[in-house]
Parts: C-alpha cells; structure tokens; sequence
C-alpha cells in the first residue's frame, strides 16, 4: 500500500516542477494579459499642484520681503511645516503631487543686490535710490519697491541695469542654476515632480501678457540654455520670440516645454487678439498656427481675479460673475472698456478660437485648463481657511483685507478681492515629469479654485444611463470616447454627441451643488454662440426644460464664525448628457463647471481670528468650482 505521506509529496513535486516549466518557458497567452494594469498608462490617478509659484528669487516677491527660496517653497509643497518670510508658522493641509517654480526671467538677482547694494546697482543713479529706500525700511522701502517695477513696467530700467541682470550676465546665469538645480533635489519619480520652469513677464504698457514656460526635462538639457527676457534693449515683449525660443530649444537642444498664459482680465483686450493686429505683432495664419502649438494650456484662475467668464459677454449665466476683477490693466495706468472684454476670458476665447479656426485653418484658443496660485510668497496656499495672500507684505494680518494690490489714480484692485485660488488636476497614470507634461500637453487636466473634487468628463457616441454606475466609469469613457482636451470623433449619423460626467466632492471641503455643461459654438454664417446647460443637481431639485435648474442650493455659511455645514448639497454627481442642439456642421466646444455650496471667502476666517474689519462692499460667500478642459467637435470636411 502506498502511503498518503508519498502521493502528497509526489504532488507537491508535480505542481512544483509545473510551476519551474511554467517559468523557464514564459507564461501562456492568456496570464501574459490577466493583469489589465500591468504596462497600462491609462490615466487612472488625479495629481494636484501649483503651476505658477514664486519665491524670493522673483523680482516683485523680493522686493516685497519674501526670504524664501525655491528649496523652501518645494519642502513646504510636499507638506513640510515652515516659518513664513513674516514670521508665521505655516503648513499645508494635505501635501501636493507636483509643483513648478516660476520665478521671473526679467531681472533676476536683483532684488537681493539692491538690498545689500553691490558696486553696480550702487553705480547708477536710480539704483542708489532703491537701495537707500531699502535701508530706511517701512514706507520708504515700499516706495523704492513699487518705483522700481513702474519703471520695468513702463520699460524705463537703466539700460545698465537690465545687462546687468539678463541672460548672459554672471548673476543671471547663476539665479538660472539655482531654479534649476533645486528642481532637480526635489524631483522624486513616483513621490513628487518638481518641474524645471520659468515665467516670461511681457507686460507692455502694463497689459499683463505673461507666459510661463514648464519643461518635461531636467538639468542636463534646461541648464544648456538661459530663458528669455523682455525688458529692451536685451528682451522683447513679443509672444513670437517666445515662441522662437521654444522652437529653438526643442530643435537645438532637443527637448521639450511648452508655455501657457494667465491673466487675460489684466490684459485689457490683449491677452486673446482677434485681429488684424495686437501687440507689436498681426494676427495671421502664422501668428495662431505657432500660438496653437506652443500653448495648449491657459491658467482659467488665479489670486488676481478668476478668468472663467465675465457677465458683460455672459449675461444669460448667472454663475459668470465670480472673483471678477475689471477695473483695469496690471498697474491700473488704463481704465478697463466693455469692448477689450472679449480679449480676456476664456469662455470667450474659446469661442474666438473657433472663428479663428475658421478663417486661418488653426484654432490658437484651442486649451485646455488649469489653475494656480500666482503666490509670490514661496507658498502654494490656495485654501480660504489657510491663505496667505499674494506678497509677504500681505501675509495673515488684521489689516490686510484694507491693503490695496494695486492702486492709482484712475482706481484700485482692494485688498479683499484677492482669491484663495487655485491648484490644478492632472489625470495620469503615473507621478513623474514626463507622464504630467504629457498629460498637461494633451489637455487631459482641470483646474479648481482651491477644493480637489475629482472630475471624470469624456465625450462620445454611444453612453448610455448604465455606464454611470458601472464600477470602471473611467475605463468606459477611454474605451467609447475622448477625455476633456480630447477630439471627437468625426460624426457619422445625425446622431448627437453624449458625454459621460462624474463629479466627487473634496472629502475635506463642500458638498456640491450642481455640475454644468457650458457650450459654445459658430453657425453657419459665422456667428458665435454659448449656452449653459444643469446636467445634474443635488437635493432632488428639477431641471427644467430650457436646460437650467433655477432653484438656488441655498446656504448654510455662519460668517459670525467662518462655518457652514454640509447639510445641502451631494457628496457625488453623475450623469449622461445628450446635446438636444446638436449641429454636426456646426463647430463646437464643451467643458464642464463643478459648483460647490456656498462657503466663507478666507476674508471671514481673517475677521473670526484676527479681529479684521471688513468692509460693507465685500464678498463674504462664494461658490467654489472647477472648470475641466474642453472637448472640441469639427464637422467633417468634404
């Protein structure tokens, strides 16, 4: 009789050797492909961050008392508790994934010299004079600050000056060094990305037309060249040469970056030119073919105002007017008319882009979205209850919501409108520099106002009510359609466009509101279009059908004591949408507005703990949101 003990150990020995064939001559066909993970870059994760910091390397973040360098913006990015250059202790509530340091070209190095005075800014006349301010302090120094950036917006500099502190100059190349090399400290595959990045800061007549610039690569490549300026006689204002430098910089160098502008509504009309011309330059087939390639991204808000809409050029959406900042261009020397608005939001540019497509065969507005702080205190704070201004000089302080940002003669942008905004989602499947650039390339992004809802938009032919339930919502929406950023499909039916949506609320800010899907078109003689349509709503309210829920979420917010309650509103939304005004020969663009309920603007949390007296006209409440980049439908052609 055989024993047990003998059969079970021969089986061990079978499934053992099984398993060593198994091995030695590869997996069979079908386990090669059992993990659907396995070598998938479907974008299956969300990464928030900061597209637009800076710190005290930045000439105007410097001169205003910012001590911090980009190695402390990037420790206090990954969640690491510092000291405020104004001596307040500071932290993040959650870490960021990703963060680019975007400290100007223009000038770099120069805010440290004018405080210590070295030789050559004591050499020249004007340099004397901000140095001395610097050294009496208090008003003086305020005085010496602001003198010197009306003379770099009004491109008065020292001639000197401006050589002395652009690409080619001791000090220039090695403040280039420095971004650089602490990007690359900081820069952990799979932890944290710390981009390579710059901002171009063409802002003539004080009409802000600034760019950033963000690299997928790292210091082998980005240390082999300087970025560009635009003070003369060195540097240009004008958007092509940016483009020029890019296109060289990819040709010769061979890497890549791409640049994206912010602040149309301090532009007054400049920041989206329609034609013939705009400034220093035309707007012709050249002109957007470049600006179509070397921009696909747009920073929609931001501390200086949100770009989303205007209510001039919006008047049927009730939502358009948020964060709204019109008085003028950057430094107030121009009054804001009603006829630049159309130069300055994206909604309306997006619209532009299609009549430009039309003419040109190139859409320059083709972006896709995100947000970003514009901190210039080396801190990446976009949250109402934890923000910490613009500058250093405007850090937490019972007066700070009564100190102007800009003030003239013709008008101010005062001190409690500045934004707790924003941060931007990037959907990827991986947190590294490569797979983030790409995504941010292909407009696969959305930017928020500060909360981090997770946003899912794709656009097809064929979702149906089942798809929103089912547990791989985002694998659906690859398999039968676009992301936002994407292109549709060329249509094939007069069948209708569906878009497949969900919105998830920040489980540590509000509950949401409603989701929206904004629209805009150009008809067949050329006009252009926009409507706004509720996809979804909370609290079982009904929408109607013209497409829009007219019955406010209401609102819960104590601004005695900066809360409110989650007692309205839903933790999640989701939905299938069909266009009912579909044309397939007519052009299209959609995007997607995620509004939460009402919460406390960060002035209220100023006035419970800080003892702030606001004044009457403030907005004390606001809706957070997110806009997602858009999907673009093109008729077929022929």
């Amino acid at each position: 009789m055989i024993s047990k003990k003998i059969i079970i150990f021969s089986t061990l020995l079978t499934l053992t050797a099984s398993t060593a064939l198994a091995t030695s001559e590869g997996a069979s066909g079908a386990a090669k492909n059992y993990s659907p993970y396995a070598s998938s870059t479907q974008a299956t994760n969300v990464y928030w961050g900061d597209s637009h910091l800076h710190t005290g390397l930045s000439l105007d973040a410097g001169l205003f008392g910012n001590t911090l360098v980009p190695d402390d913006a990037y420790r206090f990015a990954r969640g690491e508790q510092l000291t405020s250059s104004s001596g307040v202790p500071v932290k993040l509530a959650r870490p960021l994934d990703w963060m680019v340091v975007t400290d100007h070209t223009d000038l770099m190095g120069i805010a440290t010299d004018i405080q210590s005075g070295t030789p050559n800014i004591l050499a020249d006349k004007k340099g004397k004079e901000w140095h001395e301010g610097f050294k009496k302090g208090g008003k003086a120094a305020g005085e010496a600050a602001f003198d010197l950036i009306s003379n770099f917006a009004q491109m008065t500099l020292p001639k000197q000056i401006v050589k002395d502190y652009s690409p080619g100059s001791e000090v220039f190349g090695r403040i280039w060094e420095t971004i650089v090399e602490s990007a690359e400290r900081h820069n952990e595959p799979g932890l944290f990305t710390a981009f390579i990045g710059y901002e171009w800061t063409s802002v003539p007549k004080g009409f802000n037309l600034h760019r950033n610039v963000i690299f997928r690569d790292g210091a082998d490549l980005a240390l082999k060249v300087q970025p560009p300026t635009t003070q003369p006689p060195m540097g240009s204002t004008d958007p092509l040469v940016l483009y020029q430098w890019l296109e060289d910089y990819e040709t010769r160098v061979g890497g890549r970056a791409f640049a994206f502008s912010h602040n149309g509504n301090l532009s007054n009309g400049w920041m989206f030119p329609t034609g013939p011309t705009y400034a220093g330059g035309v707007v012709d087939e050249n002109y957007v073919k470049l600006r179509a390639k070397w921009e696909p991204h747009y920073e929609i808000t931001q501390i200086k105002g949100d770009g989303e809409a205007h209510p001039y050029l919006s008047p049927d959406d009730e939502f358009s007017d948020y964060e709204t900042w019109d008085v003028g261009n950057l430094d107030i020397s121009e009054l804001k008319k009603p006829e630049m608005l159309k130069g300055e939001y994206a909604r309306e540019a997006l619209k532009q882009g299609l009549a430009l497509e039309a003419k040109f065969g190139y859409n320059p507005y083709k972006f896709g979205f995100g947000g970003a702080t514009d901190s210039h205190t080396a801190l990446a704070t976009a949250d109402e209850d934890n923000f910490f201004g613009k500058s250093t000089s405007v850090e937490p302080s019972a007066g700070r919501v009564n100190h102007p940002f800009v003030k003239s003669k013709l008008g101010a942008f005062e001190g409690y409108k500045l934004v707790a905004s924003g941060y931007t989602g990037i959907w990827a499947h991986e947190n590294t520099r490569a797979a983030l650039f790409d995504s941010m390339e292909r407009r696969e992004t959305y930017g928020t106002t500060g909360p981090r809802m997770t946003v899912r938009f794709f656009g097809g032919w064929d979702f149906t009510e089942s798809d929103v339930n089912a547990h791989d919502f985002a694998s659906i929406g690859y398999k039968k359609g676009v992301p936002m950023g994407g292109d549709l499909a060329k249509a094939t039916s007069t069948k209708a466009p569906s878009f497949l949506v969900s919105a998830l609320r920040d489980p540590q800010s509000a509950n949401l509101d409603r989701i929206q899907i904004i629209k805009g078109w150009i008809d067949k003689n050329g006009k252009l279009h926009e409507k706004v349509y509720d996809l979804a709503v909370s609290d079982g309210r009904t929408i109607g059908k013209d497409g829009r829920c007219k019955e406010p979420v209401g609102n819960t917010v104590d601004v005695e004591t900066a809360t409110w309650s989650n007692s309205i509103g839903d933790v999640q939304l989701a939905t299938v949408w069909t266009d009912p005004d579909f044309d397939r020969n007519e052009s299209a663009f959609y995007y997607i507005r995620v509004l939460e309920i009402p919460t406390p603007r960060w002035l209220v949390y100023d006035k419970v703990r800080l003892g702030a007296k606001i004044p009457k006209e403030a907005q004390l409440v606001g809706q957070e949101r997110a806009y997602t980049s858009p999907i673009w439908y093109t008729p077929k052609k022929g």
